[in-house]
C-alpha cells in the first residue's frame, strides 16, 4: 500500500510504501512530531489561559492590602487629628491660665509698689547657656504630654499661692488705707500743736488733745483715711464735729466745722471731703481741730500727720 505526501504546491509527491519498513518508519516519526507539536502547542495555550488567573489573584491581594493599608493610615490620621485637638484645648487652657497669672502678677507688683520695670509680665523670662548636643535627644510624644502635665500642675499651685499673697496683700492694703495718714486740709499751716500749751482763752496750761490747722472759712476739710461716718453733729466746746470710724479701733475726730458735708452711716475714703472749715464751738478764729483715737485712747495726731502711705 502506497501513501502518496503532498508538502507544497508544485513540488514532487512522496511516496511512502506501508510495506518498507523505512518508509512506516519514517510516517510514525512524523505523526509523532505532530502529536509533540500538538501537545507543546497545548501547553503553551493552557500557560496562556492560565497565567490571568494568577495574575489576578496577585492583583486583587495587592488591591486588599493596599486597601487594608489606606484604612490604617486614615486611622492613624484621625488618631493624630484627636491627639492634636487634645493637645490644642491644653494648650488654650495653659495660655488662657498664664494670661491670668500675669495680670495677677501685674496686680500684685502694683500692690506690693514694686518698681517699673522690676517684673515686666509681658516679656519672657531671659534663658541661655551654651549648646550640648551630646545630651540633646528627639523629644517623644510621651515626654511631650508629661511635660505638659507638670506644667499644668505647677501653674495651678503657683496660681493658688498668687492668690493668697494677693488676697493677703490686699488686706494689708486695705488696712493701710483705713489707716489715718497725712492732713485734714488741702492748704494751711499747724496753729497749735498736740499735747500741754497756754489755753488762749484762759491763759492757764493745759492739754489740747489735737492739733490744729489754720485756714480759709469754708474751705475743704479732708478725711485721712476710708471709714464710716460714726457721728456727725455739735459737741460742746467742738461745735459742728464729724467722726469717721477707720475700723480696727481707730477713729478720727474733725471740729470747729462751719458745715458738715456727711451723715452718720456715710462711707468716705482718703481724701473725700467731709466738712467745711469754720470756727463753730470754743474757737479763737477758722480752723479744723483733729484727733486720732485708738481703742478710746488718744494718740498725738503728729506721728499719722507725717506717716506715707
Amino acid at each position: 500500500m502506497n501513501i502518496i505526501i503532498v508538502a507544497k504546491p508544485f513540488s514532487t509527491p512522496k511516496v511512502l510504501r506501508l510495506g518498507d519498513w523505512r518508509s512506516c518508519a519514517r510516517l510514525g516519526a512524523g505523526i509523532t512530531g505532530v502529536f509533540a507539536l500538538v501537545f507543546a502547542a497545548g501547553t503553551a495555550f493552557g500557560a496562556l489561559v492560565g497565567a490571568p488567573k494568577a495574575l489576578q489573584a496577585q492583583v486583587v491581594k495587592a488591591q486588599a492590602d493596599l486597601v487594608k493599608q489606606s484604612n490604617e493610615l486614615a486611622a492613624v490620621r484621625r488618631s493624630v487629628a484627636r491627639d492634636m485637638d487634645a493637645l490644642a484645648l491644653r494648650l488654650g487652657k495653659l495660655q488662657a491660665e498664664a494670661t491670668r497669672l500675669n495680670a495677677l502678677g501685674e496686680r500684685l507688683a502694683k500692690i506690693g509698689k514694686l518698681e517699673d520695670g522690676e517684673f515686666d509680665f509681658t516679656a519672657e523670662p531671659a534663658m541661655g547657656g551654651p549648646e550640648a548636643p551630646a545630651a540633646q535627644r528627639t523629644l517623644k510624644s510621651e515626654d511631650l504630654t508629661r511635660s505638659i502635665d507638670e506644667l499644668e500642675q505647677q501653674m495651678d499651685h503657683q496660681s493658688n499661692q498668687l492668690g493668697m499673697l494677693e488676697s493677703v496683700l490686699f488686706d494689708r492694703k486695705l488696712d493701710q488705707s483705713l489707716l489715718p495718714a497725712g492732713i485734714p486740709v488741702r492748704a494751711g499751716y499747724v496753729s497749735s500743736g498736740y499735747g500741754y500749751r497756754a489755753d488762749p482763752f484762759t491763759g492757764r496750761s493745759e492739754f489740747h488733745a489735737g492739733v490744729d490747722f489754720n485756714g480759709q472759712r469754708g474751705a475743704d476739710v479732708l478725711a485721712v483715711a476710708g471709714g464710716v461716718v460714726s457721728y456727725a453733729g455739735v459737741k460742746p466746746g467742738y461745735g459742728n464735729v464729724v467722726e469717721i470710724d477707720h475700723g480696727n479701733g481707730y477713729m478720727t475726730r474733725y471740729a470747729h466745722n462751719d458745715r458738715i458735708i456727711l451723715q452718720v452711716g456715710d462711707p468716705v475714703k482718703a481724701g473725700d471731703v467731709v466738712s467745711k472749715m469754720g470756727r463753730t464751738g470754743r474757737a479763737t478764729g477758722v480752723h479744723v481741730h483733729f484727733e486720732v483715737w485708738l481703742n478710746g485712747r488718744l494718740l498725738n495726731p503728729a506721728e499719722y500727720i507725717h506717716a506715707i502711705r
